[in-house]
Formats: structure tokens, sequence, C-alpha cells
């Protein structure tokens, strides 16, 4: 236990150290503009980085219809997660996949990666956290997901990468800490289906995944088509 929460806390002076970085920095990647309403005025190949939702809203991950609305119980099917996997849910918020992933990988170990530590907390105090000794809390940063190298099997992200303030170096990161044949699985609402009831700017299209995933070196496996509202894209890595 003690082990775990100090995971929490330990990087918390290395994130704040990097936390705002100055605009200059990074103009050859990112550009600048007005945009939607809810999004940070700043682009990563042709799209708009939205806002960070936080921990103020961790009645929405929890919500009782969740389940309803996005099949997370397919979701995880979808990654036929096996007893040995590691597996990392970044921006894993409450815990909601978290807690649902880790009996399902009782020999390996689920990695709960969140740059609020509030989220983190909300995970600690879950009455299953004690019940499931496999799950590992981290406190990621802007750039980095502080993850150790070539670890992981598997990396989840839900609704979350649109909205990384430096999605490349974040990728950059993350695919440091996938093995040679993990999978990453990107799950985002669809831009394509205007009836999926969520801000535009919070949605991402498979092309426009496929690119940005292309720019870091990834390629898509398969987007297997069975949830209600998001995509749920498998990318590997690109070896040729």
């Amino acid at each position: 236990m003690m082990k775990k929460i100090l995971l929490i806390f330990s990087l918390a002076l290395f994130s704040l150290g990097v936390y705002g970085q100055d605009k200059k920095n990074d103009q050859a990647i990112y550009t600048y503009k007005k945009g939607d309403y809810f999004g940070i005025g700043k682009w990563y190949l042709g799209r708009e980085i939205a806002y960070v939702m936080g921990y103020e809203g961790i009645s929405w991950l929890e919500r009782p219809n969740r389940e309803d609305e996005e099949k997370t119980s397919i979701l995880i099917k979808n990654m036929n997660i096996k007893k040995t996997d590691y597996i990392a849910d970044i921006g894993a918020g409450s815990g909601y996949h978290v807690f649902k992933m880790a009996p399902r990988a009782k020999k390996g170990e689920v990695y709960a990666v969140d740059i609020q530590p509030e989220m983190l907390r909300a995970i600690l105090m879950n009455s299953q956290f004690d019940k499931n000794q496999n799950i590992e809390l981290v406190q990621g940063a802007e750039k980095t997901v502080n993850l150790p190298k070539k670890k992981f099997d598997k990396i989840l992200m839900v609704d979350v990468y649109h909205e990384f303030n430096y999605p490349k170096e974040m990728m950059e990161s993350i695919i440091a800490s996938l093995k040679d044949d993990g999978e990453i699985y990107l799950i985002e609402y669809r831009m394509e289906d205007s009836s999926v009831p969520i801000k535009k700017v919070h949605k991402m299209s498979e092309k426009q995944a496929v690119k940005e995933m292309k720019f870091v070196g990834l390629k898509l496996k398969e987007n297997i088509d069975n949830l209600p509202w998001q995509h749920c894209m498998v990318f590997v890595k690109d070896t040729n």
C-alpha cells in the first residue's frame, strides 16, 4: 500500500516543473489561433486540443448509465486481456476502467496514470482498491506518463488523448513504455457521427487519429466497430 501511495506523490514536483511551457519552444509542432469555445486555442496537425476535464467531473465518469451509453463491458472484451498482461490506463480518472481490468490481469498489473492527483486519490479511496493488489498509481505530467520502458502489453486511452496539451511528446513517452508487440487502444467519440451527443472538440475522426499516430510511428491495426458512440482503434508500432 505504501508503495502505491508514494507513486502518486513522488513525481508531483517533476510534473509541476514541466507544466506550462513557453509557446516559443513548440511552435515548430503546434500552432496557436482562436477556435472552439471549448478548445485551448492550440492546434496539432490540424486539430484543436480540448480543455482537460477536471476532477470535478468525476460524477460524469461514474454516471450510472455509462455502461448503457458506451458499452464499457464490450470495450474490455475487445482488449482480450490475459492474466499476465501489464496494462496502463492513461488518463485513468476515477478508475472506472481500471477496476474492470485489474481482476482480468490477476498475474499482471494495471497502472492507473493521471495528471490530476485528485483523480488518483479517488482511486485510492475506492473500496475496490484494496481488493485488487495489482493496481499501481502514477502521476503523469504534461509531456510524460512517467512509466517504465518497454513494460506494457496494452495501453488504454479512453476519451483523453484529444485533451493532451502535448500530444506528440505524450505519445512518444507512451510508445517508449510499450513492448515491441504491444497494443495501444485509442478510444475516442466518433467525429463522423453527428448523433453522438458530445461537443465537437471532444470528438476525433478515424482519419485524424491515423494521421496523428502515423506522425509518431504507429499504424492502425484495426478499428473495432462495436461501440455505440466511440471508435475503438487499436494501434501498434510500425516497424516497416
